[in-house]
């Protein structure tokens, strides 16, 4: 009998981004893959063909961003419930908030009542998050998580508060590192190819910093162009330096009023969605990564991965890899003279110094290497299809109403560093 396995997410580019590893591994232990998503958010996504060509089936699934659009995402349960009834899907992965939501409820109301491995790219609640975010996201977590057979972290902190979640009956949680860190296309830059992307940028002998990320609030790319009002007001004038920013997102318009309306227009660079962030990356001096909140952060890994100082806000995530003076540097997201402070300083750092820190990046991207996301992933996907093979044995084609205490089957005293066994 044909397996079939269903990925959601919220965006359709989603997949192409960070999943087709998993697809891969899936259809290795013989399923068929489908993909659910908003195909028509965001608007620059174009790849359904190129999926198809890898053997996955894409399925619009109208889910917004938000989890409070109602009517919208109450649609998408229902395309999502009749997807895994015509298909008689018995594994769901779901990943980002909403399509964690609605994954884990279709998998608790559907009659196929299929197999559901949720990640967690970040829980809402967390130290240093607002009351409001812990009244709200934590009861909906809990309550989810009784529709939920693994659970998948990517820092620590979160896998100690997954450790209060009651999972269904033998539900297991793992923590994983991220979606996996290509350090092969991520590698230091030749003195050339370093040479050649700084022509093409216009960026000559200036200092050049460089942020990725979508274009929102959380993101927190103000806090950057305010530490460079800082340093202008200190020095003068802000000669010698430069910012890009790779992303785009509803934020772009009012960030683009307020960069020129303080007159920075000739000093800071908004390159948009950019599908050849290496290339930037190549041309950059330090990496700076102001997130207010972030569960990991794949693109400071990949600036690391290159052997770029990182400049983070201090957040669960960056705190994974961000080593203060060793490999960059941590600061309050809302305290832009301290980001100030840190970029004058790596500025002026000594070439020696700049070399061991180069090493150091380098060093401390290697745990989050692409090869232990597939391995542990692999083991991830071999326990859930045990699962399932053992039920269908049974003659049980539903793993609904498993109830039961959760337990880890991971100890946080193993010095290995992923896994959930």
């Amino acid at each position: 009998m044909e397996k079939h396995a269903l990925i959601l997410a919220t965006t359709g580019d989603f997949m192409e981004k960070f999943e087709l590893s998993d697809a891969r591994l899936l259809q290795r232990l013989g399923y068929r893959v489908h993909y659910g998503a908003n195909l028509r958010e965001p608007s620059w996504f174009s790849g359904e063909e190129r999926l198809k060509k890898r053997g996955i089936l894409t399925h619009q699934v109208t889910m917004a961003r938000s989890p409070f659009l109602l009517t919208m995402n109450l649609r998408a349960l229902r395309e999502i419930l009749e997807l895994i009834g015509r298909y008689h899907i018995c594994l769901i992965h779901c990943h980002t908030p909403v399509g964690g939501l609605l994954g884990r409820l279709a998998g608790m109301i559907s009659r196929e009542s299929p197999l559901v491995i949720y990640t967690a790219h970040g829980f809402h609640f967390y130290r240093g998050a607002s009351v409001l975010s812990w009244l709200f996201y934590y009861p909906v977590e809990y309550l989810l998580a009784r529709g939920t057979d693994i659970l998948l972290v990517i820092n620590r902190e979160d896998q100690l508060l997954a450790k209060r979640l009651p999972l269904r009956r033998r539900g297991e949680v793992y923590r994983i590192p991220g979606v996996g860190l290509d350090r092969k296309k991520f590698s230091p830059p030749t003195g050339e190819e370093r040479q050649e992307a700084r022509r093409q940028l216009g960026i000559g002998e200036d200092f050049f910093l460089v942020s990725v990320g979508e274009l929102n609030e959380n993101k927190n790319h103000r806090a950057v162009l305010e530490a460079l009002m800082f340093i202008r007001k200190k020095r003068g004038s802000l000669e010698g330096f430069q910012y890009g920013i790779c992303g785009g997102g509803y934020y772009q318009e009012q960030l683009d009023g307020w960069i020129r309306r303080r007159g920075l227009s000739g000093r800071v660079r908004l390159y948009g969605h950019c599908s050849q962030v290496r290339q930037v990356l190549a041309a950059a001096d330090l990496f700076v990564f102001p997130s207010r909140r972030e569960g990991l952060g794949m693109a400071a890994l990949e600036a690391l991965s290159m052997g770029i100082p990182v400049l983070a806000a201090e957040n669960r995530g960056s705190r994974e890899y961000v080593r203060p003076g060793e490999n960059g540097y941590l600061c309050p997201w809302d305290q832009p003279e301290a980001f100030a402070a840190e970029i004058l300083r790596l500025q002026g750092m000594e070439e020696n110094r700049r070399r061991r820190m180069r090493k150091a990046c380098l060093r401390s991207s290697r745990p989050f290497d692409l090869r232990y996301s597939r391995a542990v992933m692999e083991r991830i996907y071999r326990r859930a299809n045990r699962m399932i093979i053992r039920q269908r044995s049974r003659g049980k084609g539903k793993f609904a109403g498993r109830s039961g205490r959760w337990r880890s089957r991971w100890g946080s005293q193993r010095r290995s560093t992923w896994g959930g066994r």
